[in-house]
């Protein structure tokens, strides 16, 4: 049995996992664990890809705030991330009260005027909204460019990605944590960092310790054609109930998504045509938009906790770190979502911009 030794095990090579290791990496030994032959396969690469200030939970808030400096100003290695994209939300007579909630919670956000978004989205049809609200301070973000920059960061400091290496015994001897791979290797460290995702819980369960009862959820979204409209510079849209959703992709496509959040077991999640279909009709009671063909689907999974916020920071057993939970903010949260733990592993004081998320996010409070 071959045996490495590092100073922290990351479990998982998704945006978490990545962006955790990247910020330990400079003043540690670490090994990133991936199950996959690629990182970031099933749930980073399939986002959707939007930044977001007024979304999720408050502890996902605070940190999604705290990352738009790094998203500005990205350090050298991660080129430009961001692009910007307006997002609306659209009130049918029966949401105009949840768009007025909306608003009074959201300062930034402002009313829109329907004719002036019907000139800018052409194909918005006149009877369906009573009401709109624009946030503007959004962006697509390039997840790929992301990620692979925090990969890039955690190999340059002498990191190790270690690819088709899933964790098959996780157990706690001599004060090190060691996991097994299936291919044999035992990597050993005093501290291990579960950033598995939807696997999150069944890690925990390896090493022998309590699930906080995460719940992976898939979401669905398609490609269509918008036909004669050019969707380019469209904004994001989708109703205030956030049943779906449409922003533009590349080659003057649009995404399409029912917004959906189906229970799932943690697995490589695929489309449900149904869903596909839900999403398409709801877009179309939004928008004149004929659709024949639809020319690429997909889904992915979000998982939560119980609560719906992110479980970031120690757990019950010492040297077992969490950063999971990530919902759909696990992209646009990632820059502090990595100084936060790396601070906390280290034990330095965090941060003033993310020293507010840190009760919110314990993950010791699904043990009480």
């Amino acid at each position: 049995m071959e045996l490495e030794a590092c100073d922290i095990i990351v479990i998982g090579a998704g945006i978490a996992g990545a962006t955790a290791a990247a910020h330990l990496a400079p003043r540690h030994r670490v090994v990133l664990l991936e199950a996959e032959e690629s990182a970031g396969f099933h749930t980073t690469g399939r986002s959707a890809a939007i930044w977001i200030r007024h979304y999720g939970s408050p502890d996902a808030r605070i940190l999604t705030a705290a990352s738009r400096g790094f998203f500005d100003a990205p350090p050298p290695g991660f080129g430009a991330l961001i692009h910007a994209r307006d997002v609306v939300h659209l009130a049918p007579p029966e949401k105009l009260a949840a768009l007025e909630a909306m608003l009074a919670e959201a300062p930034e956000m402002r009313r829109l005027d329907l004719a002036t978004l019907r000139a800018r989205v052409p194909a918005l049809r006149p009877d369906y909204a009573v009401a709109a609200a624009m946030e503007p301070d959004c962006f697509d973000m390039d997840v790929h460019a992301l990620h692979q920059g925090f990969l890039r960061q955690v190999t340059q400091h002498g990191g190790r990605l270690a690819l088709r290496q899933r964790a098959a015994r996780i157990w706690r001897a001599g004060g090190r944590w060691h996991a097994e791979a299936l291919g044999g290797t035992v990597f050993a460290a005093p501290l291990l960092v579960n950033a598995a995702g939807a696997w999150g819980d069944e890690v925990a369960a390896l090493a022998g310790l309590p699930r906080i009862g995460l719940q992976p959820k898939r979401r669905t979204a398609c490609i269509i054609d918008p036909g004669a409209f050019d969707c380019t510079d469209w904004p994001m849209l989708g109703d205030v109930g956030h049943s779906w959703y449409v922003r533009p992709e590349a080659r003057r496509k649009l995404m399409v998504s029912p917004a959906d959040e189906t229970d799932s077991a943690p697995l490589d999640a695929q489309p449900d045509e149904l869903d596909v279909a839900i999403g398409i009709d709801r877009m179309q009671q939004a928008l004149d938009i004929p659709v024949t063909r639809v020319e690429h689907k997909w889904a992915g999974l979000r998982t939560f906790t119980p609560d719906r916020g992110l479980a970031i920071g120690a757990g019950v057993e010492p040297g077992f770190f969490w950063m999971v939970g990530q919902g759909g903010y696990g992209i646009q949260t990632a820059p502090a979502a990595g100084r936060l733990l790396a601070a906390l592993i280290e034990g330095r004081v965090p941060e003033a911009d993310v020293t507010p998320a840190i009760p919110l996010c314990d993950p010791r409070r699904f043990s009480k």
